[in-house]
C-alpha cells in the first residue's frame, strides 16, 4: 500500500475510513448517491428512509440513472445483510446531528461499519448550505471526481440572478412558503431558520414566511385557513412521495400562485442547486407579473 493509492476520509462524526485504495462500489442514501452523482461519481447502488416504499421517490433522486444504478430498498425492508449484498466497498449516509445514521437503524448502522467503511455527512440544521455542499465535494474529489474547473459558475450565476429578482421593487414581497401536506385540510409549515437551503433564500432577500411560535422545531401544523393567514404568494411544495397532495389544500383545481415542487432533502450538487435557485427566481418573476 503506497500514500498515492491510499484513501481516507474522516466523516463528520470524527470518524476515519480508510481503505488501499478509493473505494469503487459505493452505496449511499439517495439523498447522498445523486449528489455524488452530480459531483461525478456514479454510485453503484442507493436506499431510502423509513418514508420510503419499495421504488425510488423521484422527487429525491435528482439526476441518477437508474438503468445504471441499482435501488435497493428503503425503511423496514432494509437490513446489513441485504445492503451488503451488492458488495459495496463503501457506505455513504446522511446524519441530522448526533452523528445518528438517517434512514437505519442503530442496529443495522452498527452491523455496517463492521464490514465495510461508512462515512457519515452531517446535513442538519446546524450546518450551512455551503458546507454541506463543501463536504460532499471533498468526499467526491477523495473517491477521483474529475476537476470541473468552473463548476461553480452556473449556482453562483443562480444566486446573483435571485438576488437581483429578489429586490425588485417593491421590496416587501413576493411572500414564500414552504410546507409539506399532511391531509386535505392540513400542512407543515417550515420554520426558515431550520433548513439550510432555505437560509440560503433568505440570505438572497427571499421573503420566506415564517409560521407563527409554538410546538414544532422544524415545522408548524397549521390548518388551511391558517395557512391562508400568511397570504402565501408562492408555494414551495414538499414533492416527496409520502407528501400530501397540494391541491387538496385548495379543495377543487390548484392553488392562486405560482408553486415550486420543493423537496425538503435537496441536493448539494452545483448543478441541482442552480436549478432550484432558478426555479424560485421564475416563480417570484410569475408572482410579480400575475
Amino acid at each position: 500500500m503506497t500514500e498515492q493509492s491510499e484513501w481516507r476520509f474522516s466523516d463528520d462524526r470524527g470518524r476515519q475510513s480508510a481503505a488501499p485504495r478509493p473505494p469503487r462500489r459505493v452505496l449511499a442514501y439517495v439523498q447522498a448517491g445523486a449528489t455524488l452523482w452530480d459531483l461525478g461519481i456514479r454510485p453503484m447502488a442507493v436506499f431510502g428512509s423509513e418514508h420510503d416504499g419499495p421504488d425510488p421517490d423521484t422527487a429525491k433522486t435528482g439526476t441518477l440513472p437508474f438503468g445504471e444504478v441499482a435501488y435497493v430498498g428503503a425503511g423496514g425492508s432494509l437490513d446489513a445483510e441485504r445492503l451488503l449484498s451488492a458488495g459495496p466497498d463503501l457506505v455513504v449516509a446522511v446524519s441530522y446531528g448526533g452523528g445518528h445514521v438517517y434512514g437505519l437503524t442503530p442496529e443495522t448502522a452498527e452491523r455496517l461499519e463492521e464490514r465495510v467503511p461508512v462515512v457519515v455527512l452531517d446535513v442538519g440544521q446546524a450546518r450551512t448550505f455551503g458546507r454541506i455542499g463543501d463536504r460532499f465535494a471533498l468526499l467526491a474529489r477523495s473517491l477521483g471526481a474529475p476537476d470541473r474547473p468552473g463548476a461553480e459558475r452556473e449556482p453562483a450565476a443562480a444566486r446573483e440572478r435571485l438576488r437581483a429578482v429578489a429586490a425588485t421593487p417593491p421590496a416587501d414581497g413576493p411572500r414564500v412558503l414552504a410546507l409539506s401536506p399532511a391531509s386535505p385540510d392540513r400542512a407543515y409549515v417550515a420554520r426558515p431558520a431550520m433548513w439550510p437551503e432555505l437560509r440560503v433564500l433568505t440570505e438572497l432577500g427571499v421573503q420566506v414566511v415564517e409560521p407563527p411560535e409554538g410546538p414544532g422545531v422544524n415545522w408548524a401544523t397549521l390548518d388551511r385557513a391558517g395557512i391562508l393567514a400568511l397570504r402565501p404568494e408562492v408555494i414551495l411544495a414538499d414533492a416527496r412521495a409520502h407528501a400530501a397532495p397540494l391541491e387538496g389544500l385548495w379543495g377543487r383545481g390548484a392553488p392562486p400562485v405560482p408553486v415550486i415542487a420543493w423537496n425538503p432533502e435537496p441536493l448539494y450538487g452545483p448543478r441541482d442547486h442552480a436549478r432550484f435557485l432558478g426555479r424560485v427566481a421564475d416563480a417570484l418573476e410569475a408572482a410579480r407579473a400575475g
